[in-house]
């Protein structure tokens, strides 16, 4: 009788569990912090959003704007781990395609609420024609504007290729995969000359070091396509048969049968009959 296979509902219902709690407790640390912290933000946060010259929706585009890029960044990053096969190690290379496809997604939201809250600022006064098309922002650095609203379209096609590769096919998808480095060299050049942050020590380290660990991932990706196609091709291995048994012998028979001396009466008889002398005359 087979032994009874292990059931893990009892484990399912545990993490389910255990996600509520911790729901639970996220939820009531958050409401004891907004209850501390909203009563000094509250005004301060009202006049930035409601003034003759809120700043708020300045702020809210700029940090989304570094959201979006890091996010665009991890995912480069998991995706040429992916082909560098590193990605073997850690995460496993499902995990990391997975998470190169939903971050792609989350950096391409980032991206559109970046554009779209800053309608509020009242200093620069985009509309919303002028966010959809490019290099149409004339009072304020069209050109760089304009780099970064054409990365975002590029993004958003490679974004969408994952869920037509199957009509696309594998070859297609992969040349628009190839478009993710212009895309991120446009926003870069976007965020280095139209943002206000870039003077700023953190901000050009953090240019640096993203740009950087990206430069080498690609360096050490070409490398490795490059000894591949000149290492020497490794021959087939050659297929051997199986071992066989030895062949059981078989006694060779006589080509005549041999009497059996034994069992033959007549030669008993002659062999035991005495001899009698010659009788002479």
């Amino acid at each position: 009788m087979p032994a009874p296979q292990p059931t893990t509902e009892f484990n399912d219902s545990s993490v389910n569990v255990q996600s509520f709690l911790l729901f639970l407790l996220a939820m009531t640390l958050g409401l004891l912090l907004a209850i501390l912290v909203l009563p000094t933000w509250l005004p301060n946060l009202a006049f930035s959003l409601g003034g003759d010259a809120p700043k708020a929706y300045w702020y809210m585009s700029r940090a989304t704007a570094f959201a979006s890029l890091s996010l665009l960044w991890l995912s480069m990053a998991l995706g040429m781990g992916i082909t560098n096969k590193m990605a073997r190690a850690w995460p496993g290379a499902a995990a990391a395609f997975a998470v190169h496809e939903y971050v792609s997604l989350l950096g391409l939201a980032f991206a559109a609420f970046h554009a779209v809250v800053i309608l509020g600022d009242h200093y620069i006064n985009f509309t919303l024609l002028q966010l959809l098309v490019p290099f149409s922002t004339v009072g304020y650095r069209p050109l760089w504007v304009g780099v970064g609203q054409v990365g975002f379209y590029v993004w958003l096609i490679v974004a969408l290729s994952f869920y037509i590769r199957s009509s696309i096919g594998q070859k297609t998808w992969r040349v628009l995969h190839y478009a993710s480095f212009a895309m991120y060299l446009m926003g870069l050049f976007h965020g280095l000359f139209s943002g206000t942050d870039v003077t700023a020590p953190w901000a050009q380290n953090y240019y640096w070091i993203s740009s950087g660990s990206l430069l080498f991932l690609l360096v050490g990706r070409i490398v490795g396509v490059i000894v591949d196609k000149l290492a020497p091709a490794r021959p087939a291995p050659r297929r051997t048969p199986p071992p066989q048994a030895p062949a059981a012998s078989i006694p060779r028979s006589a080509p005549f049968p041999i009497p059996n001396a034994a069992a033959s009466p007549s030669m008993t008889a002659s062999n035991s009959a005495p001899t009698t002398p010659l009788s002479t005359r």
